[in-house]
């Protein structure tokens, strides 16, 4: 089994920060691709920024300059550094993750979702 954790959401004011965190555990041969997706109330999910583990990364171009995604391989975690955020960002905010598994098959996880909310 694997499991994606994340941690980090809740309410902000527009222009504020917040930083998300997402660990991966479990049976886990490797990982591949990370990343963070969202979704808001009424829409679908969409990319909010990839990374690989090499560290090449990968944004949404309404997040471009404001968020950045950062990862540590030797934790099998990342973080999502999120500033200058605006009510549009709110949604629900799921961790990603392309695992390699003790099966030697390579599939999908998410995590739960962690809720950010951007609201005066």
């Amino acid at each position: 089994q694997v499991q994606l954790v994340e941690s980090g959401g809740g309410l902000v004011q527009p222009g504020g920060s917040l930083r998300l965190s997402c660990t991966a555990s479990g049976s886990i041969v490797s990982i591949g691709k990370m990343g963070w997706y969202r979704q808001a109330p009424g829409k679908q999910r969409e990319l909010v920024a990839t990374i690989t583990s090499g560290g090449d990364t990968n944004y949404a171009d309404s997040v471009k300059e404001r968020f950045t995604i950062s990862r540590d391989n030797a934790k099998r975690a990342i973080d999502l550094q999120m500033v200058s955020l605006k009510p549009e960002d709110t949604a629900v905010y799921y961790c990603y993750a392309d695992v390699l598994g003790m099966t030697y098959s390579l599939r999908p996880y998410w995590g739960q979702g962690t809720q950010v909310t951007v609201s005066s």
